[in-house]
């Protein structure tokens, strides 16, 4: 039987790998590895497959496809497929976005989205958030602030770019209030602009409405309606990076409908094609005539194969009101999660919008709880049940089911999770301390 093992010696140990499994075959919500061992799968590809495994309408579409053609690219003919799916994310995205510009990852797309920016604006300068994640090129590590370690070693990075503080509980003064934490991040972005970069020298502020890898942290309303107002007072484009927390997974087909704002530049990917590579840039017509012909490519972007599994994956969701699903049992969830935390002390948060869902672990002594969650993680493996972790710190379980998962395939995981999270509390030994919490013990 093929294992990882075999093969390592093959791989760049550059790719981090969550698990050594080797899977064989996957369908809904499910994967079975090559003994024949089936595993709940709530990674889906880090939120990519929103219909589950190989849903059948996806898997029908594709075959059609790769049947008739794989590609001739995009930059020297048009296809069918293609073009219907712009006009289809045209009709669903927010405001006048109704341009977009096809790539193939997010991080493609990250980079594109601050070329359109600079390239409308004239401007040089980006503003970007700590705790966020936008990619593992060049320029996207340059604004990703999830971690030191994507960071390090890269310098010197694209100039020009100022990290500030995200709107999270982790961030802000402990005991904040959500207003309060609003006023205090945007303090600190007025802050930049008076001492550091001048307002009318930033292109964009690029942000995720809903953090992803940075721990699926869901920020103040009053903190992106601010944003949003002091960007059009300064002339700066909002970019909402929608690649992880878009396509229905909040409960809106994109998270800015959660705030009731429009951004000026969207980036799109992961859910986009059913588990095919597919991001997208998407704009307004005005700011996309910026980008004249040629300052901006890709060999294979807007592949029909994948376009018809775009279309395929839009089509499952009108059809069957996908949005409804993920706000009814995400809304369970929720309910769920919040049990767990009532129960176990060292689940100290549960949070998140739709099925774009989080819970925190941290020792009793207030310490950052990576290592339990890795525990836990390993456990839930064990039984079968595949998760994923976030958070600036590592101890964030981050839960990614399929869209179209139901209140029984929760109840099934989160069974797994409660033994897990039963073991590795009972092993937690009560330690005494002043009081110290979780942000006090980070900061000694």
């Amino acid at each position: 039987m093929i294992t990882y093992e075999d093969y390592k010696q093959y791989l760049s140990p550059a790719l981090s790998k969550a698990t050594n499994l080797v899977i064989d075959h996957g369908e809904g919500s499910y994967v079975w590895d090559v003994s024949g061992r089936r595993y709940l799968d709530w990674v889906q590809g880090i939120a990519v497959n929103a219909l589950g495994h190989c849903h059948p309408r996806v898997v029908e579409a594709i075959r059609e496809q790769v049947g008739k053609l794989l590609t001739c690219s995009f930059n020297v003919v048009n296809y069918e497929s293609t073009l219907k799916w712009a006009k289809r994310i045209a009709e669903i995205a927010p405001g006048e976005l109704g341009s977009t510009f096809f790539s193939n990852g997010g991080a493609e797309a990250t980079d594109g989205a601050l070329k359109l920016a600079k390239a409308y604006t004239g401007r040089p300068g980006i503003i970007a958030f700590k705790g966020s994640f936008h990619g593992r090129t060049i320029a996207a590590t340059s604004v990703t602030a999830s971690s030191a370690h994507y960071r390090a070693g890269y310098d010197p990075l694209v100039p020009g770019i100022d990290l500030v503080t995200y709107p999270s509980a982790d961030q802000s003064p402990e005991g904040y209030t959500d207003d309060q934490i609003a006023d205090w991040a945007l303090r600190q972005l007025t802050d930049l602009f008076a001492y550091v970069r001048d307002p009318h020298s930033v292109a964009a502020v690029l942000m995720e409405p809903v953090q992803g890898e940075g721990g699926y942290v869901v920020p103040p309303t009053r903190f992106v309606k601010a944003l949003r107002q002091l960007c059009t007072d300064n002339g700066i484009l909002l970019i909402f990076d929608e690649i992880q927390a878009g396509y229905g997974r909040t409960g809106r087909m994109f998270a800015s409908e959660n705030f009731d704002v429009v951004p000026d530049i969207m980036t799109i990917g992961k859910a986009m094609a059913g588990g095919l590579p597919a991001s997208g840039v998407v704009s307004t017509p005005e700011i996309m005539a910026a980008w004249g012909p040629g300052r901006h490519g890709g060999t294979f972007g807007g592949n029909p194969v994948v376009a018809s599994a775009g279309l395929a994956v839009l089509d499952v969701y009108a059809e069957t009101h996908l949005l409804d699903n993920v706000n009814a049992v995400g809304s369970y969830l929720a309910g769920r999660l919040d049990e767990l935390k009532d129960e176990f002390p060292i689940v100290t948060d549960a949070r998140g919008l739709g099925l774009m869902r989080a819970i925190e672990l941290n020792h009793v002594d207030g310490r950052p709880g990576g290592d339990l969650l890795e525990e836990v993680r390993a456990i839930c493996l064990d039984k079968g049940l595949m998760t994923l972790s976030c958070g600036v710190r590592h101890n964030g379980m981050r839960f990614a089911t399929p869209l179209n998962t139901t209140t029984e395939l929760i109840d099934e995981g989160l069974d797994i999770l409660h033994q897990a999270l039963t073991t590795v509390s009972a092993r937690e030994a009560p330690r005494h301390t002043s009081g110290a919490t979780t942000k006090q013990a980070v900061a000694a």
